[in-house]
């Protein structure tokens, strides 16, 4: 018989730390984007402000 939820574990820990680093990477080129990609997707410097400032654990 053979015991996998340590490789559970670490599967769960290794999709959260993806998770973390793409947020991570998703908030600074957002930071990045012009008056213009902003006004096409119909977001504000506050929306932004508001994102980029979230910590990288928060959704």
């Amino acid at each position: 018989m053979t015991n996998h939820h340590g490789w559970d574990l670490v599967k769960q820990v290794s999709d959260t730390l993806h998770t973390w680093r793409d947020r991570v990477r998703r908030r600074r080129e957002l930071a990045q984007w012009t008056d213009r990609d902003l006004h096409d997707v119909g977001l504000s410097w506050s929306d932004i402000a508001l994102e980029v400032a979230k910590p990288f654990w928060r959704a």
